[in-house]
């Protein structure tokens, strides 16, 4: 399994980097942390032109057939620049729910995610349930469901819903007009957006039955992955241009043993990360066992992130934790995506139940 971009790849996180650069400031984040939805509905529609939400899909469903290591350079780059377009809950959670779940439904929606006319999010965790996918209380009989969700990510933008419930045969998925159900939305520290949502009857068309959920999860966890590296890496990167350019004594404080000794032990949690990320990408396009690779990819950049972010702030003497330094806002991200989709303790304890221990 080779473990490096191809000359396609490189060139398209060029591009993405340079997007980011130029169409997504951190300024823009910023501002964007009081707006209705989160994010801004031209830049996705740019996005979508450039092709990004459709790079999975195969291309008889609207996409580019190119797999998810190319979404994977993608994300990198957006996440880097903390940007909070809806990739991760329209195309890795609901792209992947249609991908994986009932044939018609995925010839009906797929094509609108990947042109980026269509915004899905999935409703699966509930108030108590933590991790535990199977602990659904809603509950879906004779084509409606009931019940309440929260935390759901791009739930107070999204067209159309994909809710777990209770049905024949365990916890399934259902496809919902969002339209039709009652969204508060949540602001949550890292800006995105998020939506408690309240089905009381709504009606609903079955789109998977139990194990589909989890292997949605374990697709936008390891997407996720992808963008959690790309913030890791511009914190770092803004750390060592810090210890560079602040003098102390008349030097640079990087020329400080036991701040070179920090930043090396930063490299390599980045450098793991880097290769525990492109493995699990690697295996899902594969079709390996895509549960393994999740867990060991997030249960790694889980702790990994957090700390480098909260180094980055200590080697800038504390600075990071003013409003006004843009570190302040990867430490936010990095308290988000510590948790989502899992924590590192809940994916060690899943990746060492998986392989037998």
């Amino acid at each position: 399994m080779t473990l490096v971009l191809d000359e396609d790849q490189k060139l398209l996180a060029d591009a993405a980097r340079d997007f980011v650069a130029t169409r997504s400031s951190l300024k823009r984040v910023r501002a964007l942390r009081d707006d209705d939805i989160g994010f801004s509905r031209e830049l996705w529609r740019e996005m979508a032109r450039l092709g990004w939400p459709g790079l999975p899909f195969p291309e008889e469903l609207g996409g580019a057939g190119l797999g998810w290591r190319y979404l994977m350079v993608v994300l990198e780059e957006l996440g880097a620049g903390l940007a909070p377009e809806p990739l991760v809950s329209t195309v890795l959670l609901g792209g992947s729910a249609f991908l994986y779940g009932d044939p018609d439904l995925r010839r009906e929606h797929l094509p609108r995610i990947a042109a980026g006319d269509e915004l899905v999010a999935v409703a699966y965790q509930e108030a108590g349930t933590r991790y535990a996918l199977d602990r659904a209380t809603t509950r879906f009989a004779a084509g409606t469901i009931v019940g309440e969700k929260v935390q759901v990510m791009g739930g107070s933008s999204a067209d159309w819903l994909i809710v777990s419930a209770h049905g024949p045969g365990g916890v399934g998925l259902y496809v919902v007009d969002a339209t039709r159900v009652r969204r508060t939305r949540q602001h949550r520290i890292d800006g995105r957006d998020a939506a408690i949502v309240r089905l009381d009857g709504v009606p609903a068309t079955p789109l998977g039955g139990p194990g589909l959920l989890a292997r949605v999860i374990d697709v936008a966890t390891i997407g996720l992955c992808a963008e959690m590296l790309g913030a890791m890496g511009a914190a770092f990167a803004m750390t060592l241009a810090y210890l560079k350019t602040r003098t102390q004594f008349g030097v640079p404080i990087g020329s400080f043993q036991a701040l070179q000794h920090r930043a090396a032990r930063l490299y390599i949690d980045l450098e793991l990360c880097r290769s525990a990320t492109m493995h699990a990408h690697a295996v899902l396009d594969a079709g390996g066992d895509v549960a393994r690779a999740a867990s060991l990819a997030k249960a790694k950049l889980s702790d990994a992130f957090l700390r480098v972010a909260e180094e980055a702030i200590q080697l800038h003497g504390g600075i990071g934790m003013t409003e006004e330094h843009d570190l302040g806002l990867y430490l936010k991200r990095a308290r988000v995506a510590e948790i989502t989709f899992g924590d590192a303790a809940h994916h060690r304890a899943r990746w060492a139940e998986l392989s037998g221990y």
